[in-house]
């Protein structure tokens, strides 16, 4: 029989993950049933939400046992087909296994169409990151022209296209970032109107205040922590807080006490809402139509950073924590039609 890779959960980490809590394990290649394909990956996402599926806790994605192999969004392409939906050859996306091969129910996958993009999007600006950013920025964030906003973890693959629509939207765009190569890039690639490197910046309250003069009115958070103590006390009244992600926290051991900062939304009414792109599900295809628009015109621009090969997939992951990634990161697993 056949057989294939597949990375497997060897422990589960304290504090920050390592190379020692994955387990690189060969496996025989599965076959698909009927209403199943099986899926040759070409690229695999890593994303900082996989972080909390490490745990033995609750939390909105179910935690993975120890032993079992990891799940990550997958662009891949159709080995066998025993589903009408599909044919070998067809290009598809969805969430399977950390694996070179993977079974999957067909209404499980969605096709990807080349004619919108490099295949590899599908898994950044026109896939789950573009979504999250398009929705938890205009529905939750709901920006207005003339509004300051400021995103944190700018550079990555959520934050770059939330700046980016909160400029199409006539707002001031201000981002956070960690490296000066990454605010660079948003101010003189990506448009935003200033950008705070927080690792070369000793006083991050002052440093948000001279970016923000006019007080702060849409907050988008992928980062928790201290950027988000030095965005409290300049959210305007009637301010939007979006909080998509906390990833300064991810790794702590024990969570910070808190929250003592709720009085300032006493004095400003400010919404705070928590953000699961999930939740935007029935309206995945409307975001993604106006998202390659603009990025067909021009208007949103993007990066991945590739790292290629399946074997180095955990070293992809443990890099989101460390900074490396400008954009998108992902795997390069295969190549289509191999």
């Amino acid at each position: 029989m056949a057989t294939t890779r597949q990375w497997q959960l060897a422990s589960r980490p304290v504090g920050e993950p390592t190379a020692e809590n994955f387990d690189l394990v060969t496996v025989d290649r599965p076959e698909p049933d009927d209403g199943e394909v099986l899926v040759k990956t070409l690229y695999q996402s890593v994303d900082p939400y996989m972080r909390g599926r490490m745990r033995d806790a609750e939390s909105y994605a179910e935690p993975w046992d120890v032993g079992d192999p990891m799940e990550a969004g997958v662009v891949g392409e159709v080995l066998e087909s025993e589903a009408d939906e599909f044919a070998a050859g067809d290009v598809v996306t969805g969430n399977l296994l950390w694996a070179e091969h993977a079974v999957a129910d067909a209404d499980e996958l969605q096709p990807v169409n080349p004619d919108l993009g490099p295949i590899s999007t599908a898994l950044g600006v026109l896939g789950m990151p573009g979504v999250t950013a398009f929705w938890g920025l205009l529905d939750v964030g709901d920006p207005n022209p003339g509004d300051t906003v400021v995103v944190s973890a700018a550079a990555g693959a959520v934050g770059s296209v939330v700046g980016q629509l909160a400029r199409i939207s006539g707002a001031r765009v201000v981002g956070t970032a960690g490296s000066d190569e990454k605010t660079e890039w948003l101010t003189e690639e990506l448009g935003f109107d200033a950008a705070i490197n927080y690792k070369e910046t000793d006083d991050l309250g002052s440093a948000m205040a001279e970016a923000c003069p006019d007080g702060i009115d849409v907050y988008f958070d992928n980062v928790g922590g201290p950027i988000t103590d030095a965005v409290w006390p300049r959210l305007n009244v009637h301010s939007r807080v979006a909080v998509c992600g906390q990833i300064a926290l991810y790794n702590e051991t024990e969570v910070p006490t808190g929250p003592r900062k709720l009085a300032k939304l006493i004095e400003t009414r400010a919404k705070v809402e928590g953000l699961l792109v999930g939740d935007y599900q029935d309206r995945w295809g409307e975001a993604l139509e106006r998202l390659s628009t603009f990025v067909q015109e021009d208007e949103i621009r993007y990066r991945e950073n590739v790292v290629e090969g399946f074997e180095n997939a955990p070293d992809a992951f443990l890099g989101l924590f460390e900074g490396e990634n400008i954009g998108k990161q992902l795997v390069k697993v295969g190549e289509r039609g191999d």
